[in-house]
Order: C-alpha cells, then structure tokens, then sequence
C-alpha cells in the first residue's frame, strides 16, 4: 500500500470520494427546505410572472399557488382532456391556449377550463367556447383568470384501440403540438386550473396543497447513497491492493515449490 503506484491511486480514490461526498452535501442542502412557506401563502393570488417563467419548472412548494393571467383564449385550441375527476366522479376536462396579454414576446398557458361529466357535453361546450373566442372582439378588454399552477402531468401516449388523438394526461408539452399559431411561442411548463369556469362546464374543485414536513426524504436517501459510494472508492482501493499483495505472495509460493 505504501508503494508509489498504489499512493497514486489512494490520491485518486479521494479525488472520487471527495467528488461524491460534494454531491451528497448537494442533495442533503436540497433535502430540507431552511425557508418553507409561510401558512396560507399559496392562498394569496399573485401574477404569475412573479411566481414562474415560461420555460421553467414549478418549484414543489409552489404547487398550487392560486395566480392570475391576464389575455384571451385562442379560438381554435380547445382540446377535451379525459379520464378528469371531480368530486370523485370521472369526466372531462376541456382545455384551452390563453394567450397572456401582458408578456413582452408572445406567450401562452394551457388552461382547464372546467368541467363536464359526459364527452357529449365536454365537446358541446368546446364548441361554445372555440365560437365565443372568434366572436370576442380585438379591442375588447382582456380577459382574467385566477386558478391554481400545477405541474405538468408528463405525455402519455393513448392505448392502440382509442383515438390517436385522445388525451388523458394534463400535458402543456402535448397539447402544444395540438395548438395553433406556436411559431416563436414562449409556454409555461406547468398549467393552471381555473376557479370559475366557463360556459356550460362545471368548476373545477380544487384543495389548498399540503405544507408537508419541509423534509424531502428522497433527497435524504439521494445523500446516504453519495456517502456509501464514497466509502466504497476507499474500499476498491484496499480491495485491488490486496489483491495485487496476495497475488505476489503466491507467485514467490509457487516459485519457492519449483
């Protein structure tokens, strides 16, 4: 072990050891939120440029946050969103691109607008909302809407006995391939349910999220696994060492026999 070649690679070893030990500090700094949101704090609306940015993800205790934006609905990029449950009862989503009105460059965020138990109804009020969207005048006031940011559901591809086109999933990124007019497009990655809404439908019933312990034990996890790899760079090292050792002591052995 005191060998040169094998100094060297004790040197490496806690060059490694010294990176993961930095990566589990990483993760234990993120495992425990030293400044977690004040009671009630999700419950005051704010805008939404002051809670997210397009592009961004929404931070965990930020989900929920009551916001609200300022524009109109783009006519044609209603989209119904199935498998929704309200109250315990499954139904539809209707969905809409509203496009703010206060962003520099244009911007966009995926909408629930409300709720319908059957998909009769759900495409019955798409149809009223797509129709009142074209009617509304350019100079008419902006509309506002106050819901609550929740992340994105992620994609999922529909079973092959369904319509290809069928959503099921609450997906910003896949109801913007379904969007119109997205050239330049700026879209917020997380979508916002609307307290009131629109048309025929019913509102959505939305809860207040849970303020939780502040401890993410995952993250926890993420940090006692950085410790064991550490510890275990040090191990290769005695480990191929002493093999190297025992494999010397039975060459001298076997020549000692001849």
């Amino acid at each position: 072990m005191l060998r040169p070649r094998w100094l060297g690679v004790l040197a490496l070893c806690l060059v490694v050891a010294g990176v993961f030990a930095w990566l589990g500090q990483w993760q234990l700094s993120r495992a425990v939120d030293m400044q977690p949101l004040p009671e009630g704090a999700t419950e005051q609306v704010q805008p939404i440029d002051e809670v997210v940015q397009p592009g961004e993800y929404l931070p965990e205790p930020l989900v929920g946050q009551r916001v609200t934006v300022t524009g109109g609905f783009v006519a044609d990029d209603f989209v119904v969103v199935s498998s929704r449950y309200n109250d315990g009862v499954e139904g539809y989503w209707v969905t809409g691109q509203f496009r703010l009105a206060t962003a520099e460059d244009p911007t966009s965020i995926a909408v629930a607008v409300g709720w319908a138990a059957t998909e009769e109804e759900a495409f019955a009020a798409l149809e009223q909302l797509s129709a009142d969207a074209a009617a509304r005048d350019a100079d008419a006031a902006a509309l506002a809407v106050t819901g609550r940011l929740i992340s994105d559901e992620g994609p999922v591809p529909p079973s092959p006995s369904v319509d290809p086109f069928t959503q099921t999933r609450m997906s910003p990124a896949a109801l913007l391939s379904r969007w119109s007019d997205i050239e330049d497009l700026e879209v917020y990655r997380p979508y916002l349910v609307a307290e009131t809404a629109s048309g025929p439908l019913d509102d959505i019933t939305t809860r207040p999220p849970d303020l939780g312990s502040g401890v993410n034990w995952l993250n926890i996890f993420y940090a006692a696994e950085w410790a064991v790899f550490a510890g275990f760079a040090f191990y290769m090292w005695y480990r191929l060492s002493r093999d190297a050792w025992e494999k010397e002591v039975e060459d001298i052995e076997d020549a000692a026999a001849a």
